[in-house]
């Protein structure tokens, strides 16, 4: 009954910029981290980018400086803001998170959909 809904993903030229977002919906009691993670044809999925309810963030060497998350506690949302945008960040992203549903006395993880971001030269 808990779910995580991306939106955000397109095509977009090198250089330019998208907007992820990633909201939690359901019988959520808290929401602890939440995480961005891509994996590009033929290769593992990694992690981008990660904040904590306490609203720390780390980001992967590849991305710092262009990407920055955020979270909108109010919306149970976290956004990912993708700026000089490279060929090579061309991936399907997905949107996780650590959350304690009602009734349940420990956190589970939980996935979005993924959203595919396609960067051209």
């Amino acid at each position: 009954q808990v779910q995580l809904v991306e939106s955000g993903g397109g095509l977009v030229q090198a250089g330019g910029s998208l907007r992820l977002s990633c909201a939690a919906s359901g019988s959520i009691r808290s929401i602890n981290a939440m995480g961005w993670y891509r994996q590009a044809p033929g290769k593992q999925r990694e992690l981008v980018a990660a904040i904590t309810s306490g609203g720390s963030t780390n980001y992967a060497d590849s991305v710092k400086g262009r990407f920055t998350t955020s979270r909108d506690f109010a919306k149970n949302t976290a956004y990912l803001q993708m700026n000089s945008l490279k060929v090579e960040d061309t991936a399907v992203y997905y949107c996780n998170a650590q959350i304690t549903p009602w009734g349940w006395f420990r956190e589970r993880d939980y996935w979005g959909q993924g959203t595919q971001v396609t960067v051209s030269s």
